[in-house]
């Protein structure tokens, strides 16, 4: 009996699912609609300045910001679906998720981007006045400490693809010592 509550509790994490798939489709819209808004803005003052175009620069990288975090709760939905509701849902072949590693693979991916595009919009607001070293040296140690984890869980992950031990009983490691 508990291990067929155990087995059909995997189907919680379709409250997380429906929850990362909403909030992203949520973000997608609200991205688009202000997309709309500030190309509308820009284009109907007829003014065209300098700080006009700054401005156009700094809302869009925002909204890619915003469209970059709808991308990763998308992945997460995606993700935890492949993962403990159905393996062979339909998806793009570099978007297979066959276990947690690869989930937290993608997902480093898409928040090194998602850091490098916000460090990139405080970039283009500068305004020479604050100090944006502390915030770069902030994201880069963020950068940083995800790529040494990325690195270090791949490297695992690898090993133990090469201590499978094949049929004679042989560990492919020893094989290649032979």
């Amino acid at each position: 009996m508990l291990r067929r509550i155990l087995t059909g509790s995997r189907y919680l994490v379709i409250i997380a699912v429906i929850g990362s798939f909403l909030a992203a489709v949520s973000l997608l819209i609200y991205g688009g609609l202000l997309m709309v808004g500030i190309i509308y803005s820009a284009f109907t003052h007829l003014t065209f300045t300098s700080s006009g175009a700054k401005y156009l620069e700094v809302k869009s990288i925002e909204v890619i910001d915003l469209f970059l975090l709808a991308t990763v709760l998308y992945i997460v939905a995606l993700g935890l679906y492949e993962l403990f509701i159905d393996e062979d849902i339909p998806v793009l072949p570099w978007l297979v998720i066959s276990n947690l590693d690869d989930l937290k693979s993608k997902l480093i991916g898409v928040i090194t981007v998602l850091l490098a595009v916000t460090f990139l919009a405080y970039v283009v607001e500068w305004d020479g006045n604050t100090n944006i070293l502390s915030l770069g040296v902030s994201i880069g140690l963020v950068l940083f400490s995800l790529g040494y984890f990325f690195n270090r869980s791949t490297k695992g992950h690898k090993q133990e693809k090469d201590d499978v031990v094949d049929d004679s009983g042989i560990a492919s490691d020893d094989i290649k010592r032979i």
